[in-house]
């Protein structure tokens, strides 16, 4: 699909709002998820060389997004964004105030009340309509004047690049809509090496081989990257056990990236026997660092957990029949 990309921006003074529309090129539940998911939300929402570190985010109605604008020399700008209404892949409001690393909102600098609605046309295609509103003129006018406008254009062309490339593989590796479950892990370069080392501990072989980076069709007036983000992982598949495929991707920091190690995931693995869990526990732990040596557990389980040596958490969990 090569749909021609709409961008609205208006500002109205007389009322105190900003207007923006915007389409993507894809899906709606496919940009939907990238407002919503915390792990997309960091690789797009910063303008680059700024990038965005969620520190936590409850997407529900009186949940709350606490985030922080990166600068490049390690600066930050911390902000919080209070969900008031959501209505799942159709709309949802709310507001955003910069605050401190606790979250506690600074009133000397402006407040919005955000309404971001989305649908999706006939062509498949995603129209985003976001609605910002201010207390008062002066507050609409700062804004501004930090380069809200500069920055939130970036941010739109940042998700157009993660959509491209999500999209592109949805329709190469996933054609239709059956359900199945998976497990995707990002890497800043090293996606390769890592499944790889996976696919010797499982002993399986990649779905459909790898894709990289530069099989991504480009288009006109696509800013050319570097050879060696071209040959990084773009997306792989590997069966692990029962069905279940793990899926990886490098999130080059030249493309505006940033991985951050975290204990926010954890795999669980299920191995029919004691014997089958020790072997996949060894191999994978190696290198690693051990959070619970394998043992019989008061719920009837053979069970441990570990980081792997590429910081992705595990746990083992051996139930008898």
């Amino acid at each position: 699909m090569k749909n021609a990309i709409l961008f609205d921006f208006l500002v109205d003074k007389e009322n105190h709002k900003i207007t923006v529309k915007r389409s993507f090129d894809a899906p709606l539940d496919l940009v939907w998820a990238a407002w919503t998911d915390p792990d997309i939300l960091d690789l797009w929402w910063a303008p680059k060389p700024w990038r965005t570190e969620t520190k936590s985010l409850d997407f529900r109605e009186g949940g709350r997004w606490h985030y922080a604008m990166v600068g490049p020399e390690g600066d930050r700008q911390w902000c919080i964004f209070d969900y008031k209404h959501i209505v799942p892949q159709r709309s949802y409001s709310g507001q955003d105030a910069f605050c401190d690393e606790n979250a506690v909102a600074d009133d000397t600098k402006p407040i919005v009340k955000w309404l971001n609605q989305f649908e999706e046309t006939e062509d498949e295609s995603t129209v985003v309509d976001i609605e910002l509103a201010f207390a008062n003129l002066q507050d609409l006018e700062s804004l501004i004047q930090m380069g809200f406008k500069e920055g939130f254009t970036m941010g739109m062309e940042n998700l157009d690049e993660y959509i491209k490339a999500q999209f592109y593989l949805r329709k190469q590796k996933k054609p239709d809509n059956k359900p199945r479950v998976a497990t995707y892990l990002n890497f800043p370069g090293n996606t390769e090496e890592a499944f790889n080392f996976y696919k010797d501990v499982f002993q399986s072989e990649f779905v459909a081989g790898i894709q990289r980076f530069d099989q991504v069709p480009s288009e006109p007036g696509q800013p050319q990257l570097d050879d060696h983000v071209k040959r990084m992982i773009l997306h792989v598949e590997l069966p692990i056990l029962g069905g279940h495929i793990l899926m990886g991707t490098d999130a080059p920091k030249e493309m505006g990236f940033t991985v951050t190690v975290g204990n926010n995931m954890h795999i669980q693995l299920e191995p029919e026997t004691r014997e089958e869990t020790e072997r996949i526990f060894n191999g994978l732990s190696a290198g690693g660092t051990v959070s619970m040596a394998l043992q019989d557990m008061f719920w009837g389980a053979y069970f441990g957990s570990f980081t792997d040596k590429f910081g992705i958490n595990w746990m083992v969990n051996c139930q008898p029949k």
